[in-house]
């Protein structure tokens, strides 16, 4: 799983990099499925936290959170990622 992740209009510290990738890890049983994991956090007003991920079976998924916490924005994003791998998984068991 080839994992890249930017920040726009503001660095993303050490503290707030170790956090996401701790929520990352959450996803590991389901990296096998998953060829590329992009996110995209950005700050203006509050911060918007986008990933995009790329299946294997050439599905792509894309979420968008946006709060004015970053942890909150990420764990919004997290769940949300979590839950459209999840029902994605099922579908291509439905199909086999």
């Amino acid at each position: 799983m080839n994992i890249d992740i930017k920040s726009v209009h503001f660095n993303l510290h050490d503290d707030a990099r170790e956090y996401l990738d701790k929520k990352i890890a959450r996803l590991h049983n389901l990296e096998n499925m998953i060829v590329d994991l992009l996110i995209t956090i950005t700050k203006e007003k509050q911060f918007s936290a986008e990933s995009t991920v790329n299946f294997r079976w050439g599905v792509s998924v894309h979420i968008k959170e946006q709060d004015f916490e970053l942890t909150t924005a990420i764990d919004k994003m997290i769940d949300k990622l979590e839950h459209k791998i999840t029902k994605e998984k099922e579908k291509v068991k439905e199909k086999h």
